[in-house]
């Protein structure tokens, strides 16, 4: 991921006016997936970054919905939605990596040259 498709931990609770407290008490809710904090080191020792499109959207929906709904029926409308949403399934003979589709930018397959396959949202390959 390109750096300017990630924001940092601290742009990300300034842009939004969040605590650090707040942002971990909804990932410890399961607001937030574990996988969007991605821990990079840094000459100071650790820095969080977050998909950048994926962690501001759940901020929004987050600070949108929490005065109408509770953070724990809203931690239970998003699990929902990701059992019951898209996936890409990879499998290969080392293992299999699934991927939620609203994550995936580009399926490519490389085969001597680079082919870019696009899928549309009923699961067919163009």
């Amino acid at each position: 991921m390109k750096d300017n498709e990630m924001i940092s931990k601290k742009d990300l609770l300034e842009k939004y006016g969040i605590s650090y407290g707040a942002l971990y008490r909804w990932k410890r809710m399961g607001l937030i997936p574990d996988e969007w904090f991605v821990k990079t080191a840094s000459v100071t020792g650790q820095q969080t970054f977050f998909p950048r499109r994926l962690i501001c959207d759940r901020v929004e929906q987050i600070q949108n919905m929490k005065d109408d709904l509770s953070l724990s029926a809203l931690a239970d409308s998003f699990k929902a939605k990701e059992l019951n949403g898209e996936y890409l399934t990879v499998e290969t003979d080392f293992g299999t990596a699934r991927y939620k589709m609203s994550e995936v930018k580009r399926v490519t397959v490389v085969n001597g040259e680079k082919t870019d396959v696009l899928f549309e949202r009923n699961g067919d390959i163009k």
